[in-house]
Parts: C-alpha cells; structure tokens; sequence
C-alpha cells in the first residue's frame, strides 16, 4: 500500500477509536440519557474528536512524514473517513447504550 492509503485506514481506526472515548466519557459523566438527547453531549463528542483527530495528525507525522512526497497532505489525508467513521460509530454505539 501507498503511504496516503495508510494514513486514510489509520484515520478510519482513529475515527472509530474517538468515537469509543467520546462514549466512554458520555458514560463516565453520565450525560447518555435514555429520556432526552442533550446537545451539549454531541458537542463534548465533537470536540473529543477534533482532539483524537490532532492527536492523529501528530502520530501520522511521526510516522509518514519523510514517505511522502508533500508532508502537507498528512493534514488532509483521510480527514473525510475521519469524521464520517467518528460520527456513524458515535450514532450507532450511542443509539444501542441509550435505547438498550
């Protein structure tokens, strides 16, 4: 595989692991409610997930960067898969603890 392809399959496994730690505080501050959806939760969830997603920027950097042939693109590479792995496993592990 190409460099950028790996940066985009970590980025997948990133936006799936922000989307456990986003749950995992919902859970510990105890902000998933079976009764009501309370918005602040998505915006802590969302902010998690920029978080996670610098945190990968770094380790991608670390990793990839003398790879390619632009270490610009480690910026942008994967950032699409990021936020839509990060928010369809948010909605789904979000939808079975609160309904379960």
């Amino acid at each position: 595989m190409k460099p950028l392809e790996k940066v985009y399959w970590i980025r997948f496994g990133f936006g799936f692991l922000a989307a456990l730690v986003s749950l995992g505080v919902g859970l510990a501050t105890n902000t998933i409610s079976r009764t009501q959806f309370l918005n602040t939760t998505l915006l802590n969830s969302a902010s998690l997930a920029i978080i996670v997603y610098v945190l990968s920027y770094y380790f991608v950097k670390y990793r990839f960067a003398l790879s390619v042939q632009k270490p610009q693109k480690l910026v942008t590479a994967g950032i699409g898969i990021y936020f839509l792995a990060w928010l369809v496993f948010w909605a789904l592990f979000y939808t079975i603890l609160a309904g379960g």
